[in-house]
């Protein structure tokens, strides 16, 4: 049987402590544990602070000494011996101290006379409370609650406990404070020849390591496991990605709206209302869908524009009713008059004569021509002026789409209506200031850019006041002379500038035409009924590719611009025909 797990009955006075040994105990059973391996250590090296020579050699061991109590209180004086490698013959093989694989409990006393063999120098004992770690509660432990854990030990400081408990100090010794107020110092031989790893073998198997063996097994049951520590890492790791991703899934929601990204791919259609939307020439796609978007046609206009690629179908320039809030689909159909062999669809241009414009929508609609020109010929079913003899400059340009079977009357009304709407919107609500106001319009339409329509009235305007003395109130219109003579060309000769049979020769009939020459557009019509106010009498198209047209307000600068026209049409032959 191991002799650890003996029931010594020789008298041991610590065999049945069944408690932590108090510091007064463990010194005595070092004294016991000394005396019985051979190199005995006098009782006064533990009382007094002298130096004792013992063994071969005549090796010193130094103590420190400190004040202690006659109760053996916590003013207990304590020492450390110091044992260089020089006390040991080189000659002699240190023996190992036979450790019995079950480890004395740190409450239970062994017995002097069967203490395993230790090596011929006792390990050098240090006092815990070097390290002030090992107190739980306070800043500096009791020799008694170092050895007992009268505090505890806490699982973050038993190392360092441990470490101290076997003997671990810096190479040139240290200081042991003592509650006192004292310090020790700890050193080596005064040689200095030795180090801390040169009986680090031996401290690790000594009888001090036995003793405080309880302490390191508390600290080793207190500290968590390798599996908790793994699992506690796991469980933060995936409470940090939790939050990642809920970062990041709040972070898109809140940023869709600023993007853009929460408008739908599509409406559900079929859509309600009417929208006209206008393409054009030359104008892309791309226009066109951001367009849609805006008057709410569509509801994405990427989205849009890949349902018009994915058709293959082109754009062309027009006018197009469109309801809002309509599948990308339908509006596709819309723009490419998919649906045009279901509806009677035709389109006007701006400038168009009577007779073009009835012509087109005969064509358009399969209605009769003859009933067409009837209906044009009878313009007081449709609210015009008894001056009007047909509906000439009243059929509004742009882009038509009626249902099948919709009457030549329904469709003239919808034409006329529209004209008389724009001019109510600029303010001309009377029927006879209306019919007037087409007609300069048809004239600013024929013969001047947009971009000089209301220069172009406002000259106008000035040639029928009465205090004209210039041109003497004659409007003097190439393009009115060219109408009445029912022919379209740049040049007149001067026996057609003087005929006044002509009812719209300008040139020699003061004040407006008999009518409008032509459908006016929108902006042609604003022009007419805001013009702008100027002292020009006259102008002329100096470029009929760009329109470019010069104002004057004398003849004479005006023949020098009509000059730079006639160089132009010199240089584009076959143009002004």
């Amino acid at each position: 049987m191991s002799p650890v797990n003996s029931d010594d009955s020789s008298g041991d006075p610590f065999a049945d402590a069944g408690r932590p040994l108090t510091r007064k105990e463990i010194r005595a059973r070092e004294k016991s544990v000394t005396a019985e391996s051979g190199d005995a250590v006098p009782e006064q090296a533990y009382e007094s602070g002298e130096e004792v020579h013992v063994g071969v050699g005549a090796a010193q061991r130094t103590e420190a000494s400190a004040s202690d109590s006659a109760s053996g209180s916590d003013g207990a004086r304590t020492a450390a011996i110091a044992i260089p490698p020089a006390a040991v013959p080189a000659a002699s093989p240190v023996p190992e101290a036979h450790i019995p694989d079950a480890q004395v409990p740190a409450a239970q006393a062994v017995p002097a006379t069967e203490v395993p063999d230790t090596p011929p120098v006792p390990p050098t004992i240090h006092d815990p409370a070097e390290h002030g770690e090992a107190a739980a509660h306070t800043g500096t432990a009791t020799h008694e609650e170092a050895a007992s854990g009268a505090h505890g030990v806490q699982a973050e400081d038993a190392p360092h406990f441990a470490e101290f408990a076997g003997g671990h100090h810096g190479p040139q010794g240290g200081v042991l404070h003592h509650e006192d107020g004292h310090h020790y110092d700890i050193h080596h031989d005064a040689l200095g020849h030795d180090t801390y790893e040169d009986h680090e073998h031996y401290e690790q198997q000594a009888v001090g390591h036995q003793l405080l063996a309880g302490a390191e097994d508390v600290a080793t049951v207190a500290r968590p496991s390798k599996k908790v520590r793994r699992r506690r890492r796991l469980v933060a790791l995936l409470l940090t990605l939790a939050l990642f991703v809920t970062a990041t899934v709040v972070g898109a929601q809140f940023l869709k709206p600023l993007l853009g990204n929460d408008k739908p791919a599509d409406f559900p259609g079929p859509g309600a209302g009417q929208v006209k939307v206008s393409v054009d020439p030359g104008e892309g796609p791309v226009s066109v869908a951001a367009k849609l978007e805006d008057a709410k046609v569509v509801a994405n206009a990427e989205t849009f524009m890949v349902a018009l690629t994915a058709s293959g179908g082109t754009l062309s320039p027009g006018e197009y009713d469109f309801k809002q809030e309509m599948k990308n689909s339908d509006a596709v159909s819309v723009l490419l008059n998919e649906g045009q062999a279901k509806v009677m669809y035709f389109a006007l241009s701006a400038g168009l004569r009577i007779d073009e414009s009835l012509q087109a929508i005969s064509e358009g609609s399969g209605l009769s021509l003859a009933q067409l020109k009837a209906l044009s010929d009878s313009p007081k079913q449709f609210g015009l002026t008894a001056k009007a003899k047909n509906l000439e400059g009243f059929l509004a340009p742009g882009e038509y789409r009626f249902p099948l079977g919709t009457t030549s009357r329904e469709i003239l009304t919808k034409l006329v209506k529209t004209t008389q709407d724009e001019l109510k919107a600029q303010g001309v609500t009377d029927p006879a200031k209306q019919y007037d106001a087409v007609t300069v319009a048809s004239i600013v339409q024929a013969e001047g850019g947009q971009a000089e329509y209301k220069d172009v009235a406002g000259a106008i305007y000035n040639r029928l006041k009465p205090t004209n003395t210039e041109t003497n109130g004659l409007i003097q219109s190439d393009a009115t002379v060219t109408y009445g003579l029912g022919k379209k060309t740049f040049h007149i000769d001067e026996a057609e500038k003087a005929d006044k049979s002509n009812p719209y020769n300008t040139y020699a009939i003061q004040g407006l035409p008999a009518g409008p020459i032509g459908s006016p557009g929108k902006n042609a019509i604003d022009a007419a009924a805001k013009p702008n106010d100027n002292d020009y009498l006259y102008w002329v198209t100096i470029n009929l590719d760009t329109k470019e047209t010069k104002f004057s307000k004398t003849l004479a600068e005006h023949n020098g611009y009509v000059e730079q026209y006639n160089a132009w049409c010199e240089a584009n032959p076959g143009r002004c025909v």
